[in-house]
């Protein structure tokens, strides 16, 4: 018997401290109750309670959690209503007061998520709805977080998964957004059609200019060619005139200026009987002397003929 009695105190001192010892694990919370009453949150590691007057009552992970918020219709203030569901993201940062501020925080602040997303899409239209994802994202977290504050809770985002119009809004969205790819269609081909006429305009207007340039430039060329031209036909002229002149001056040249002129004046004289059946002749023609008188005349130096005339002015 008394065997018996040492057995059972000893099963009842192990079974004592097994209910006593108690292991946290990592990014864990346990919320410990002493008699009914809240007592202390213990931390990650190993605690020992007090049998029969400790009792761990709540336990919470302070991971980030996923909240999925169910599909809901919203009405759009252009009163067209549409599908919207989301998920929130968030974190215990109070074990105590997520034990004793709510009863299921979870359920509050998905009630509360779902509330102020349709006061968000309320407000805004249709066609916004979707270029407004950030706004009303923003928005939601903000109102979330304020009242999850006192729950010991923290709402990190809110993310809009999809929104869902009527299926003829949808159809008639399509058919809007495709007669607009067709008018950027048509804008950009008429766009494309000035640009190519301006450019090829443009070019042909170039074209002009470079070749009005051009033969102008050519015409420039051709005159200060032909001024040069002229310019050395003229220079050549009077060298040789000078030359002629020099020639004359020396022995014997005057000699020779006669003998050319006679050599030259008998063959062109024969030549104007050949060009055309009226001929008409000079008087002298057979006075070949009065025709080299003549050009010694004019080839006379010009002391030569101021000195003659001074002469007949003598005899007079």
């Amino acid at each position: 018997m008394i065997q018996i009695v040492g057995i059972a105190i000893v099963l009842l001192v192990v079974v004592t401290v097994f209910k006593g010892a108690v292991i946290v694990p990592q990014q864990m919370r346990f919320v410990v109750e002493r008699l009914g009453q809240y007592h202390k949150t213990l931390d990650a590691g190993f605690h020992v309670l007090i049998p029969y007057f400790d009792a761990v009552r709540y336990r919470h992970s302070l991971k980030e959690q996923v909240v999925d918020i169910p599909e809901q219709v919203c009405i759009t203030s252009d009163n067209v209503q549409v599908a919207v569901d989301g998920v929130l993201y968030v974190r215990v940062i109070d074990a105590k007061a997520a034990s004793y501020g709510i009863d299921d925080y979870m359920f509050g602040m998905m009630q509360l998520a779902q509330t102020t997303l349709r006061s968000e899409i309320g407000k805004i239209e249709l066609d916004k709805t979707f270029e407004a994802r950030a706004h009303i994202n923003a928005n939601v977290v903000v109102e979330v977080d304020k009242a999850a504050e006192a729950w010991g809770v923290k709402v990190l985002r809110y993310e809009i998964k999809n929104i869902t119009p009527p299926r003829e809004v949808i159809t008639a969205m399509e058919k809007q957004m495709k007669a607009e790819r067709e008018k950027r269609a048509a804008i950009l081909a008429s766009e494309g059609a000035r640009d190519s006429a301006i450019n090829s305009a443009e070019g042909e207007k170039q074209a002009q200019i470079k070749d009005s340039e051009a033969r102008m430039m050519a015409q420039i060329n051709t005159a200060k060619g032909e001024a040069e031209a002229i310019l050395e036909v003229a220079r050549a002229t009077a060298e040789g005139l000078r030359v002629v002149g020099q020639s004359l001056q020396m022995e014997g040249g005057r000699q020779a200026m006669e003998l050319r002129i006679a050599e030259q004046y008998i063959p062109q004289l024969g030549k104007i009987a050949q060009k055309t059946n009226t001929v008409v002749l000079p008087a002298n023609l057979t006075d070949i002397g009065g025709m080299l008188a003549l050009a010694k005349g004019i080839f006379r130096a010009p002391g030569a003929a101021q000195a003659q005339e001074e002469g007949r002015a003598a005899k007079g």
